[in-house]
């Protein structure tokens, strides 16, 4: 028969001596400590909706920005394949005359 000693020495009374004290303290520490860590969790979470706040600001104002200059863009693409249809629909000249001052 196991001697107690050998019982207290073994690593699975340890670990239901670990799980029984931490059942009993969790619950105890959390109660002790509510009063201090409420206040401190509803700081951390004001502080992660202002952050999330300016983060969604701050992306709206990139937005803003690409939006504006695929704009500029498309309108630049826009006149120049107009100049480029206008450019193809001209009549050709024909050849210079160097008596006219053409060249």
């Amino acid at each position: 028969m196991p001697q107690v000693d050998d019982l207290a020495k073994s690593d699975l009374a340890r670990g239901i001596a670990i799980g029984i004290g931490a059942a009993v303290l969790i619950p105890v520490a959390a109660v002790v400590l509510a009063p201090y860590l409420r206040p401190a969790a509803r700081t951390a979470l004001k502080l992660g909706i202002l952050g999330l706040e300016r983060a969604r600001e701050a992306a709206a104002e990139i937005a803003e920005a690409i939006e504006d200059v695929t704009a500029e863009v498309q309108e630049e693409l826009r006149a120049a394949r107009a100049e480029a249809t206008r450019t193809a629909t001209r009549p050709d000249p024909g050849p210079s005359d160097p008596a006219r001052g053409d060249l």
